[in-house]
């Protein structure tokens, strides 16, 4: 993952809270969670066949995707992700608005 991306990222990540009862396993590196999970949505990966070179056991991932997901990561991910080359004025909102409707108009039409 670029450090570009991971500087958006990382500050929306939930902190790992370990299990209040103890026991299980010690914390694994987001940034290494969030890639490999990228790879299962991207690529149409199932789960369980998560590449062992992600260092990111299928459990984790998919544990963690579940808990990111009921804290709302990816809808803030999307706006963070939107608004930093706005803010720097490399984003044109009306071509992106435009886009994003005739994408959803697609759909629809379909």
């Amino acid at each position: 993952m670029p450090d570009e991306l991971w500087e958006i990222v990382g500050p929306l990540i939930p902190e790992f809270a370990p299990r209040r009862q103890g026991g299980g396993t010690a914390p694994v590196n987001d940034r290494m969670v969030f890639t490999a999970i990228v790879y299962v949505l991207t690529s149409g990966c199932a789960w369980r066949h998560l590449p062992a070179e992600f260092g990111v056991s299928v459990p984790t991932a998919h544990r963690r995707f579940t808990a990111w997901t009921r804290a709302g990561l990816w809808p803030r991910l999307h706006r963070a992700a939107l608004e930093e080359p706005g803010a720097r004025g490399q984003l044109d909102w009306a071509s992106a608005i435009v886009e994003a409707a005739a994408a959803r108009a697609k759909r629809a039409a379909s």
